[in-house]
């Protein structure tokens, strides 16, 4: 079971190097310096974390780490600086703990130690994006805390059995890849709106008229879904964020059409797929509500406590004014339908 539980402990220093690396150099070569923990025979390579000099200066990054990840947008930014060091950091991790001599052997594992602080430190990264979109900073310091008791926690149970160490950090990546396109998707919305409330200002400005206009692909695609030939009266770019039977976080058009008043489309462009849903809104009521980076456009349901949400990034303030005005004259039209549908 030795090349199992080395395995182990090289997966588990470079998946905890991509949530924390200072504080894992720090508590690893602090328990070699002190001699908690003995790896001159099994792991001489590793004796090095325990210098003084490496310690002291870990030690002083972790102290500097430990304020700035609490700290709503420093922390995302801190976590752009260290999109480098991290990787590097955990390749150079895992690569001391196998200490082979070969060349080609180390390049090998200095990759794949590499990638996997890389795929953490990149869910870690797009957690906090999302985070900081809440106001308060006390979510901040809680997910910042966590990371830090995971890392001691996971630096335990390597010591304790490299080999469950293995097991339970395999499991975690395996979660990661499949959660990480969800987490991908909402930190790419989060800098989408970030990025427009920093490159222009908010319009206050009351619109006349919406547009029309779509991308010729989504235009032939809402064309093929809509078999009644419906006539387009507006379309906004906006996010979906929440509704039933569209994935979250997803970029795309809401689209009315004359006539279905008590209607509205959403369309997308998907990395796999395409997608053209039509909603059901005679039972819901809409309210916009404005946000730091964002307007938030919510269709709810007081029946069945059910909830549409979509985003309009801050420049675009007052498009979703008029898309609000318009579907709330259009829903006043309508006699509400016995129950709220989905059509795809």
């Amino acid at each position: 079971m030795e090349p199992l539980q080395t395995l182990g402990i090289a997966l588990g220093l470079a998946t905890l190097a991509g949530l924390n690396l200072y504080l894992t150099v720090f508590v690893t070569g602090l328990a070699i310096q002190q001699q908690w923990i003995d790896v001159s025979t099994s792991h001489p390579d590793l004796v090095i974390l325990g210098h003084p000099a490496i310690v002291a200066i870990a030690g002083t990054l972790y102290v500097i780490e430990f304020f700035a990840d609490k700290v709503p947008w420093v922390d995302s930014l801190w976590d752009v600086v260290h999109t480098i060091i991290r990787p590097v950091g955990g390749a150079l991790l895992a690569i001391r703990v196998l200490g082979k001599p070969d060349p080609v052997f180390d390049v090998i594992v200095g990759l794949l130690g590499g990638s996997v602080t890389m795929l953490v430190h990149t869910v870690k990264s797009g957690t906090r994006l999302v985070v900081n979109h809440s106001p308060e900073p006390f979510s901040n310091i809680a997910v910042s805390l966590t990371e830090d008791v995971a890392v001691l926690g996971g630096l335990a149970l390597i010591k304790t059995d490299p080999t469950l160490a293995f097991v339970v950090f395999g499991i975690v990546l395996l979660l990661m890849v499949y959660f990480g396109p969800k987490i991908y998707r909402a930190a790419r919305v989060q800098i989408w709106l970030l990025w427009k409330k920093i490159g222009s200002p908010a319009s206050d400005k009351p619109i006349m008229q919406l547009g029309t206009n779509l991308p010729p692909d989504l235009h032939i695609l809402f064309h093929n879904h809509n078999l009644l030939g419906e006539t387009i009266v507006w379309a906004a770019h906006c996010v979906c964020r929440s509704a039933k039977g569209i994935p979250a976080n997803v970029f795309g058009y809401l689209i009315a059409t004359a006539e279905e008043p008590g209607k509205i489309w959403f369309v997308s462009r998907g990395r796999f797929r395409k997608l053209a849903v039509c909603l059901d809104l005679a039972h819901y009521k809409i309210s916009q509500e404005p946000k730091f980076l964002s307007e938030y456009l919510i269709f709810y349901n007081l029946e069945k406590k059910t909830k549409l949400l979509f985003v309009f990034d801050r420049t675009q303030s007052s498009v979703a004014g008029a898309v609000t005005a318009s579907l709330r004259e259009r829903l006043a039209s309508v006699e509400p339908a016995s129950a709220p549908e989905l059509v795809a």
